[in-house]
């Protein structure tokens, strides 16, 4: 232990607070939450036998320690959760999405709400419904959903056209025009909320408003619409009872069942709303290791009630973990009510968490076994590089270089990094080509090799970046015998260790060496071949995206240059608030006087100079 941290260990005060590990550079490594700070803190600095293989690691990274004291436990808890989301420290347990699951957004913060497909869940101001089984479900839901409640279909944060005309979905009751203020905002909000409250489990109220539209119509002789009333009466009542369990003892509850086996854990959510189990949400845990279930459990609370549109009064966990007392305490404030966190010890709530248990073994399972499935396909297809390049080493650390350009215009490079066959974006670098004058892919290329491995070469400590000093086993480039020519001319110039260097052709999949004439043709069903596609495709990917980025800030100064008014600071924002040159010139007075630090005399000034120019 160093020592300052023992005089600072022996300084800590005996209250609940946070606590933070930092590394040598200031960045959060670890963030826990304790009743009392002092043993808690030092722990991490005593010989145990700690199973949790993170946490033995931890120590001969920490550089800094700070604590923060808290009145209570529960205040403990909310800025641990505040600081976990600020930070992400890489130690703290962490609920990872997974990109197959769709979920439910509605974009709350915008000023007419969206309600929309999604497979993320990580963007503010947006409360997200699910996971669910398969997009399908959710799509044939959204239909359901927008026939009754006729909320905006249109994309953006803003709704329709810049013609002013409402589109075909309100001629087709699909929407009520927000775009040309045919429902106000007041009334709109008022039907993302009905939205909102039959996606957390509460249908009665819609079903109970349709049906009495629909006896009012019949009544008046509007039978046609009391038809469609009807109809959407009836898709509603089917979207309530589908895969909906009728349990009405149980009440509203969340039912939670927790596995964990080695560093991963899973987490299954039956959330029971008014006796009926309205669906299932699944979720992976990463960083649990050696974790006691309470610690997994609270802290998996945490980020996910966080985030939730609404918490039940009633959280049913499992039987072994501990005491529970601070998080329903943390949830009772979130809800604005009281919030019971208990285990089920009999009954229909012990059948379904045990259930809920399960269902988490088994994804748990089924996870492991996709996970060992990749990493052997990986090794597969790193051994058949080997054997087919007849490569000296295992290829563990692959380089790919691309060059992205529109007739010589914004010319870019970029260089994306596989590891262990996974994509490490943490060392994606880009490169800016500057010394041409005209188009030269070749040329290019040479620049963007040449500067990326002068870093190598040189290991200047003041230029140090992990990405550069690093030494890949195999590099690849985009392109033919030319742009692999010109690489290897490049590295020729400097000290280098032994690199292997191809050229994947994109026409026939062609992979080229040097000093052979003749192209290597790999099988287009095996996984080496298609390991070199997936990182040509990222490298490409990345250098296209740079270079769009280039050319739009590029767009961005000559429309700037011409203006009177603008300087870098006002270019800024203006930039940040419209995002494209096309938004930019799109935009009303009345937009432009919106832009954040523009004076409105200004913004007024900019779209007459736009007017008088044409661009308007």
């Amino acid at each position: 232990m160093k020592k300052s941290f023992e005089d600072q260990l022996k300084g800590l005060p005996a209250k609940p607070g946070v606590y933070l590990f930092r590394d040598e550079r200031g960045n959060v490594l670890y963030i826990g939450k304790a009743k009392s700070l002092r043993p808690r803190v030092r722990s991490y600095f005593q010989a145990s036998q700690d199973s949790r293989t993170t946490i033995r690691q931890l120590p001969d990274r920490i550089g800094d320690i700070e604590v923060i004291v808290t009145g209570t436990e529960v205040e403990a808890l909310h800025l641990e959760q505040n600081l976990v989301k600020r930070h992400r420290p890489p130690f703290n347990v962490r609920l990872r999405d997974d990109k197959s699951f769709p979920y439910i957004a509605v974009t709350v913060e915008d000023e007419y709400p969206r309600v929309m497909f999604t497979r993320e869940r990580h963007r503010r101001g947006v409360v997200y419904f699910g996971p669910y089984a398969n997009a399908k479900k959710v799509r044939g839901t959204l239909d359901v959903l927008n026939r009754v409640f006729q909320f905006r279909p249109c994309e953006g944060p803003q709704p329709g056209r810049h013609s002013g005309i409402p589109c075909l979905d309100f001629h087709i009751d699909r929407c009520h025009a927000p775009c040309v203020d045919y429902i106000s905002k007041e009334d709109y909000r008022r039907i993302i909320d009905g939205v909102i409250e039959f996606l957390s489990g509460e249908t009665d109220p819609i079903q109970a408003q349709l049906e009495d539209r629909m006896h009012a119509a019949a009544g008046a002789e509007r039978f046609e619409e009391a038809a469609r009333l009807r109809n959407r009466l009836f898709s509603v009542r089917h979207l309530a009872e589908r895969q909906a369990a009728d349990k009405r003892a149980v009440g509203t509850v969340d039912v939670i069942g927790l596995a964990v086996e080695g560093d991963r854990g899973a987490v299954q959510i039956f959330p029971l709303r008014g006796g009926k189990m309205v669906d299932r949400y699944a979720f992976h845990l990463e960083n649990v290791e050696g974790q006691d279930q309470t610690t997994v459990l609270e802290e998996f609370c945490l980020e996910y009630y966080g985030s939730a549109p609404s918490v039940p009064p009633q959280i049913v966990v499992p039987r072994d973990v501990g005491e529970l007392d601070a998080l329903a305490q943390f949830l009772s404030e979130r809800r604005g009510a009281r919030v019971e966190v208990r285990a089920a010890e009999r009954g229909e709530k012990r059948r379904l968490q045990e259930l809920a248990t399960e269902n988490a073994r088994v994804a748990l399972a089924s996870e492991a076994a996709q996970t060992e499935q990749r990493r052997l396909r990986r090794i597969e297809a790193l051994e058949e590089l080997r054997e087919a390049l007849n490569l000296e080493s295992l290829p563990i650390r692959i380089e790919c270089f691309d060059i992205s350009n529109i007739q010589g215009e914004a010319v870019v490079g970029s260089m994306v990094v596989f590891q262990d066959a996974m994509p490490k974006k943490a060392h994606y670098r880009k490169f800016g080509v500057q010394s041409l004058d005209g188009q030269d892919d070749f040329a290019a290329m040479a620049e963007v090799i040449s500067r990326r491995f002068a870093r190598l070469a040189d290991r200047d400590p003041a230029q140090h970046d992990d990405s550069f000093v690093a030494t890949p086993n195999l590099v690849v480039i985009d392109g033919g015998k030319g742009q692999l020519a010109a690489a290897l001319a490049a590295m020729q110039a400097y000290d280098l260790p032994r690199v292997a260097v191809i050229a994947l052709a994109k026409r026939d999949e062609e992979v080229f060496l040097p000093g052979r004439s003749a192209p290597v043709r790999l099988s287009r069903h095996q996984p080496g071949l298609q390991l070199l596609q997936r990182i040509r495709d990222e490298a490409h990917r990345f250098a296209v995206g740079f270079h769009r980025q280039r050319r739009e800030t590029r767009s961005f100064e000559s429309i700037f240059d011409t203006l009177r008014g603008v300087g870098p600071a006002r270019r800024r924002a203006i930039l940040r608030h419209f995002g494209s040159p096309e938004a930019f010139l799109a935009a009303t007075q009345e937009e432009l006087e919106g832009v954040p630090d523009l004076p409105p005399k200004t913004a007024r000034a900019i779209y007459a100079q736009l007017h008088k120019a044409g661009r308007g």
